[in-house]
């Protein structure tokens, strides 16, 4: 079925079923106005927090919704291939239709996530360095075992379960102007096209990509599904090579726009939602709001639907972000530099620090970094400060008092 008009009249269709069964299994998840977003961006922004789903992601809707229908086939056990969310959406489906999931997971998932999956009552099998090999695998033990595979995002079915996320839009909200969604392999985009178009064409459907993997927006360029090689991203549930052929047909015929946003950009909007909104997001999850509030998307005075479609972040990763977020807006600050290896030397260094009220929350003292000059150490410091201007008096008093340090931004 490749008619961008029958696919998206059939993706609607199955919709409307897809609601009522998945809404047996799964939360109808909160919308909320922000204040906060919305003046950083000129519109009324309202968050739509799929990362408070079941499984913690919107994955969970299209695989349940597939899942049933292989159900009414009489097929007995599903397989699936994931590192993250897609895993933990069907593993959770099957359990609660009672049916048996073998889930592939390259050997490079996360063990949180293994675990998580596991606990679904899936039986996991770790094969492969990467997606491809773990997908392969899948496909083989579906083959041998009379199981049917669940293809993430490019899948008929899958969309329309995703497309139950727009029918609680239209529940939720009396008027809406703009939608924004991450697009990694589609579906979840896909299914939001599929009921705005046929209920309000009017509103705006806007998809975001990391920078470090546009697949849809090269296919866009090139006409056509098309291989890319992504680098490594923060938004890791949206990095893939390739989109499908349906996710293609409907985004490239239906949507209004797709931008790309930055690691940096990513990182913020994490570290803002979990700090200005008390809301927990995984990369995937932020990217819809990077892209507004970095003002890659205008949309002044508009009311509009942002989705954070998942809260699954690594712990470390979310450390890491969390840092960078502080070290961003100057809240803390990282000094390197050399001191004379000899007594009273750091309390010197120190002491300064204190003086402008800056708290320490690490130290990495080094006495044999083969940089240093002769008879001195290495200093890191990291240090929380009370305001922008204190880390530049601090750099500029350790300077006066000829202590050779520089502010790592």
């Amino acid at each position: 079925m490749k008619n961008p008009s029958q696919l998206l009249e059939e993706v609607y269709k199955r919709s409307m079923e897809a609601l009522e069964i998945v809404h047996k299994h799964i939360h109808i998840t909160p919308i909320d106005r922000s204040r906060t977003f919305s003046s950083m961006s000129n519109c009324e922004v309202y968050l739509k927090y799929e990362n408070l789903q079941k499984t913690g992601a919107f994955k969970v809707r299209g695989a349940l919704y597939k899942v049933y229908k292989l159900s009414r086939q009489g097929i007995k056990g599903v397989v699936a291939a994931s590192a993250g969310n897609h895993a933990q959406g069907v593993a959770y489906a099957a359990k609660a239709l009672g049916m048996r999931a073998v889930i592939v997971m390259p050997l490079s998932a996360s063990i949180a996530k293994v675990e998580a999956t596991r606990g679904y009552g899936a039986e996991v099998v770790l094969y492969g360095e990467v997606y491809d090999d773990a997908e392969a695998k899948a496909r083989e033990i579906a083959q041998e075992n009379n199981l049917a595979f669940v293809h993430p995002f490019d899948d008929i079915d899958v969309m329309a379960g995703q497309a139950t996320i727009a029918w609680e839009l239209f529940n939720q909200l009396n008027d809406f102007d703009a939608v924004i969604v991450p697009i990694g392999g589609g579906g979840l985009a896909s299914g939001i096209l599929s009921v705005v178009r046929k209920v309000k064409p009017s509103i705006r459907v806007i998809g975001v990509e990391p920078s470090n993997a546009p697949k849809m927006l090269e296919s866009l360029r090139r006409r056509a599904p098309t291989m890319i090689e992504p680098r490594p991203s923060l938004a890791d549930g949206l990095v893939t090579k390739k989109p499908g052929e349906f996710t293609f047909t409907i985004i490239s015929n239906y949507i209004d726009d797709i931008v790309t946003v930055g690691e940096d950009e990513i990182a913020l909007a994490i570290h803002l939602l979990l700090e200005r909104a008390k809301v927990l997001a995984e990369g995937a999850g932020a990217a819809a709001l990077a892209a507004l509030i970095s003002g890659k998307i205008k949309l002044d005075r508009k009311r509009v639907v942002v989705l954070v479609t998942g809260g699954n972040i690594d712990l470390t990763a979310l450390y890491r972000v969390i840092i960078k977020g502080l070290l961003g807006q100057e809240r803390i600050a990282k000094f390197r530099g050399f001191i004379p290896d000899v007594p009273g030397a750091l309390y010197k260094v120190l002491s300064i620090i204190a003086k402008y009220r800056g708290n320490i929350i690490d130290i990495k003292h080094d006495r044999y970094d083969f940089k240093a000059l002769p008879w001195h150490a290495t200093v890191e410091i990291l240090v929380e400060v009370p305001s922008k201007t204190a880390s530049r008096k601090i750099l500029e008093e350790l300077q006066k008092k000829n202590l050779n340090f520089e502010l790592i931004e």
